[in-house]
């Protein structure tokens, strides 16, 4: 008997090649050019739908960004160099991607919404979730995450839109998008302290969006087990209460045990089982649509097999149990993530 797989999306383009920063800079076009390799040669891959990318239009990137920002990356359109901050900076060909990475993301988020796939991965760079309002940072040029948020709620008419961060990396500009907003809810994990420096536990929103922020800030050395022990015990109360319409993911793999810019402990199968943790939840709250753009990531061979492992199981090739994983964690370790953040967020979710 044959099983039945879920119909998932991928987004690439040749456009995301084109962002070059300097040399010395770790996001570089060899990350994806690696892992559209790998999907190239893996015939496990031709069960995909491709999606095709879209540039964003002006209005998407205004729900997020303010409109001088947006002209400043315009300016830089095929000027070869432009330094927008220390660690961020533009060659000719990266506003065409960034507005590529943006648009292909909502691009997604239609195809989920709409049907048309399941769920969907849109493997883009530049990457977004350290964007700001009004600036770039963190080699992040538009937010694509929050551009994609903002899309599924104003132009695909979701209600309530979940945000699942899991990059090594607190993504501040995510948070800071949407913190004032009880429509959207944010949940990170990120190793803590470490770039950018926000992400506290009691960092839960402001005024009318109070409580819909969710960080979890771990210390270095959390690995698979941890990880699907948290998802499986914070969030399932969180989707209960919340009830979103629409779960969408920054899916950074800088948490890998290789990977040069963290020091956390992940494994290539663990980003398979933290899939299989949101799938359940997608499945649960919101028909299964599911949408994940990616973020970090620069170890670059584990990087390819990461995300390959991540598309088998969205589309069902593979099928994570989640409480083998949850069994081999410290429990120690976990205790304390759960106990801090359910100290700080009990008011706000009491289950």
């Amino acid at each position: 008997m044959t099983a039945i797989m879920r119909k998932t999306g991928i987004v690439t383009d040749p456009s995301y090649l084109d962002h070059i920063p300097e040399a010395n800079v770790p996001e570089q076009p060899s990350r994806l050019k690696r892992l559209y390799e790998a999907l190239a040669e893996n015939r496990q891959m031709d069960h995909l739908v491709h999606v095709p990318a879209a540039l964003a239009t002006s209005a998407d990137i205004l729900r997020v960004h303010t409109p001088e920002y947006l002209q400043r990356l315009s300016n830089t359109h095929s000027r070869e160099q432009v330094v927008l901050t220390p660690d961020t900076m533009t060659s000719s060909g990266s506003f065409t991607a960034a507005m590529a990475a943006a648009g292909g993301f909502c691009a997604a988020v239609k195809a989920v919404v709409e049907g048309g796939v399941d769920n969907a991965f849109a493997l883009v760079r530049p990457p977004g979730h350290h964007a700001e309002r009004s600036r770039a940072m963190g080699f992040c040029l538009f937010n694509n995450v929050a551009v994609g948020a903002a899309y599924a709620r104003h132009v695909c008419g979701i209600q309530r839109v979940l945000i699942i961060d899991w990059d090594v990396h607190h993504g501040n500009g995510t948070q800071h998008a949407f913190e004032r907003d009880p429509t959207v809810c944010f949940f990170s994990t990120h190793q803590y302290p470490h770039f950018p420096g926000t992400g506290s536990f009691t960092s839960t929103g402001r005024g009318p969006g109070e409580g819909y922020t969710v960080n979890v800030p771990l210390p270095k050395g959390y690995g698979d087990g941890e990880y699907a022990a948290i998802y499986d015990t914070l969030l399932p109360p969180i989707v209960e209460a919340f009830r979103p319409e629409l779960i969408l993911v920054s899916a950074g793999f800088d948490t890998h045990r290789l990977d040069p810019m963290g020091a956390m402990r992940m494994s290539d199968d663990g980003f398979a089982v933290l899939t299989r943790c949101v799938m359940n939840l997608a499945d649960q709250s919101c028909n299964g649509r599911l949408a994940m753009v990616l973020e970090g990531g620069y170890h670059i061979d584990s990087l390819a097999r990461c995300v390959t492992g991540v598309l088998l199981e969205l589309s069902d090739q593979t099928h994570q149990r989640v409480s083998e994983w949850t069994d081999t964690a410290n429990q120690k370790k976990v205790r304390y993530a759960v106990t801090r953040s359910g100290h700080v967020h009990r008011e706000y979710w009491k289950n």
